[in-house]
This record gives structure tokens, sequence and C-alpha cells, in this order.
């Protein structure tokens, strides 16, 4: 999941107003080979004049022409710019699978219940997980409204009885509470239906 959607991203970097899509800039360095209907000859005719005249585009996506007119240091202009373009998606793309993003994906709820699932893991895949879960409080939850944790247990277990405001303060004391879990506590094969039908009853939460 992404916190910011391409459009909006796109528009914080300035990258649709700088018009860099390809129609866009094709538009900018060029003008479309036209066809015209011909009553004489009852069909669409393609204008011959730019013919030799212009360096010719032809797009993949659907077969239009376009004449390139533009000088070279238009066209240079445009190649920094989308290489400049590239380097932010790049950034975007490091940052989006960096730390609990590369596990979680970007939580971009306001309200959310975390529901914990460790079934029989063994003592170091249960630190693991916690370890996880952990940053993702840290590094995620804290940037939102609301939350919760619920672990599906046989004995199902609520951090709070409903999500609850997101602070440092709740953050710090829901990581406290994790650690504080006993990985041996009994599980059954309808705990974790039951975590989730018990997460869905809180009308506060979005996800």
């Amino acid at each position: 999941q992404s916190l910011i959607s391409s459009s909006k991203w796109l528009q914080r970097y300035g990258l649709r107003r700088n018009k860099l899509s390809l129609s866009q800039i094709l538009s900018q360095i060029g003008f479309q080979h036209k066809k015209d209907y011909v009553t004489t000859l009852g069909k669409p005719v393609a204008s011959r004049y730019a013919d030799g005249l212009f360096p010719q585009y032809k797009r993949a996506q659907d077969g239009s022409v376009y004449n390139l007119t533009a000088k070279k240091e238009l066209i240079l202009h445009f190649v920094d710019c989308l290489m400049g373009a590239i380097e932010l998606y790049k950034q975007r793309m490091e940052w989006l699978t960096s730390e609990s993003r590369q596990i979680f994906g970007v939580i971009q709820e306001r309200c959310i219940v975390i529901v914990l699932d460790f079934g029989t893991a063994a003592s170091a895949e249960f630190d693991l997980c916690r370890d996880a879960l952990s940053m993702v409080l840290v590094e995620q939850v804290i940037q939102i409204a609301r939350f919760n944790l619920i672990w599906a247990a046989q004995d199902l277990m609520k951090w709070q009885q409903k999500s609850t405001p997101v602070s440092e303060h709740t953050v710090k004391a829901a990581v406290m509470w994790l650690w504080k879990l006993d990985r041996m506590t009994a599980v059954s094969h309808a705990s974790s239906a039951e975590a989730l039908l018990e997460a869905m009853g809180d009308e506060a939460v979005s996800s």
C-alpha cells in the first residue's frame, strides 16, 4: 500500500506541473501529424508536406505520428527533467521498501487495529515478530490517529477495549504490552477469526 497515491505524489514533486508524461512532452517539442477526411477520395488522408522535413516519432500505443521541431537545447532540458524525475522515483521506491514498510507496506488509514496471530512460533520467531511489530508501531502507527492491538489466542487479549488516540505515550505503552505477551499462551483454530471479528466490532476502525 502507498501512503501517498501516485497522482498526489506526482503533484507533490511537481512532475505533473512540469508536464513530463510522453504526450505532454511530445506536444511541447513538436506537433501531431494529422489526417483529414478528403471528400473526393472518400477517406482520411495524412498530409505529406512534413515527410522528410522533420524527424518523426510514432507512438506505439496508438500509432499516432509526431513531427519533432524542437531544438537540441529543449530536448536536453527534458532529458534533465526526466533524469530528475527518475531519481525521485528511485528515492520513493527506496523509502517504500525500507524499514517497517518493507514488511507491512505503508499504513494509509487513520484508525487501525493490528491483529497479532503468532500461532505456535518458536521463541526466536516470536521475538522476531515482536521486533517487526515494534518497528511498525514506532515508525508508522505514530503517524496516524487511533489504534489498538488484539492478540489471537484461545483467551483473546486486547491491549485496549477500543481503539485509542495515538501519542508517544500510548505507542510506548503498546510496545511494552507487546513484549510482555507470553509465547506459551494457548491458541485455537478459531482464534484468528474471533480476533478479526472483534477488531471489526470497533466502529471507529477503518482497517
